[in-house]
């Protein structure tokens, strides 16, 4: 794993204490402001905490899409999932966010999961194993209360004949030396992966085509996957489409030092799938951010800005703000102990994935009705 003054950050792969502000710079992206904020409110009538806390941090044009969506141009929201393993908290916090604009703004979703990267991707992965994990997945996101007549999924391998057209018109316009670039692509990636990032683009462009009129996309997802959207916008007015816009959220961090959640470290990770007893032994041996001993915990306080624990309460499980605020200021005054905050956390996810996993099996027979291959 990097080390912490050397973070990674790829679509595939983010490893080590993530600079936010550093990420803005390098990637081009602009810091939201109190302006697009505004703006949000202005188009939806509220903000999601998700925005309002600073979780989704960052934009390429997401006030442009705003004004088009408030002057009742075209719009669609796009985002996906590689499906190369089982659902973790991290995942579906961009999922959650965009459920609530879907819901607001009343518009369509197209939702990718991109079948064939993760096989290219990784050495070991079948196709049969590939098309498991996509179902599990799918089970997932419709379990969160999408409704099938806006949410259409996208599955690349099943649904190539939507994606293809696109696909090689975008290829013409990007040379390898760009996406070589970008990507990070080298003479040992197989030739595969250095033609996908078409496909993912390719969803930018859909939902014009499909609609038969200019269509404005938002793309709500964490901040990993903003190369695909920086080609994107780099061909999209010589293709003739609006360039995608994006909304950027951060990471939701592992239960252990640093890092964001990883399917790779599945001991500081939640699943959507885990028992919920296996989930609470993940929570109560967590990292925090408090002192080794009680003692010292009610003299000095505890540290909740580096504490996994208390950012779990921050991004999914406490929407009460001036309950939030009383915990972070009870854990720095030495008033509250690890031990209960993480028990009463533990409560609360554990509780989430009962519902979730009841919804999930309820789900299976009408995964079809979500399908974009059923509908267009």
């Amino acid at each position: 794993m990097a080390n912490n003054s050397e973070p990674k950050v790829t679509p595939w792969e983010v490893e080590g204490i993530v600079d936010y502000e550093k990420l803005i710079v390098e990637f081009g992206v602009k810091k939201l402001t109190s302006r697009e904020l505004e703006l949000t409110k202005e188009a939806i009538g509220e903000l999601h905490p998700l925005i309002e806390r600073g979780v989704f941090y960052a934009h390429r044009d997401y006030d442009v899409f705003l004004r088009k969506y408030i002057a009742g141009e075209p719009t669609a929201l796009y985002t996906g999932r590689g499906p190369s393993g089982y659902v973790h908290l991290g995942h579906i916090v961009p999922w959650i966010f965009t459920k609530w604009l879907q819901d607001k703004m009343g518009i369509d979703l197209f939702f990718e999961f991109t079948d064939d990267e993760k096989f290219l991707y990784h050495k070991e992965y079948t196709l049969d194993y590939v098309r498991k994990i996509t179902i599990e997945n799918i089970l997932d996101l419709i379990s969160l209360g999408f409704e099938p007549k806006n949410t259409h999924i996208i599955v690349d391998i099943d649904d190539i004949s939507y994606l293809y057209e696109l696909a090689v018109r975008i290829a013409k316009k990007i040379t390898f030396s760009t996406i070589k670039a970008v990507m990070g692509f080298n003479t040992s990636t197989n030739i595969g992966m250095i033609f996908y990032p078409t496909l993912q683009i390719a969803v930018c462009f859909l939902p014009t085509e499909l609609y038969g009129e200019q269509t404005h996309v938002l793309i709500p997802a964490a901040i990993d996957q903003d190369p695909y959207w920086r080609l994107a916008r780099d061909i999209a007015t010589s293709l003739g489409y609006p360039k995608p816009t994006q909304i950027h959220a951060k990471f939701l961090p592992g239960l252990g030092i640093g890092g964001k959640m990883s399917s790779s470290q599945p001991e500081t990770a939640i699943f959507l799938v885990d028992r919920p007893e296996d989930a609470r032994k993940k929570i109560m041996d967590a990292y925090t951010g408090g002192q080794p001993t009680a003692e010292l915990q009610r003299r000095l306080g505890g540290n909740p800005d580096i504490c996994p624990v208390y950012k779990y309460y921050e991004i999914l499980f406490e929407p009460d703000d001036d309950k939030l605020r009383e915990r972070y200021n009870d854990c720095r005054s030495g008033n509250l102990l690890c031990g209960p905050c993480k028990a009463a956390l533990a409560d609360r996810v554990v509780s989430f994935l009962e519902k979730h996993q009841e919804k999930r099996e309820a789900m299976r027979d009408r995964v079809e009705e979500y399908y974009l291959r059923n509908k267009f």
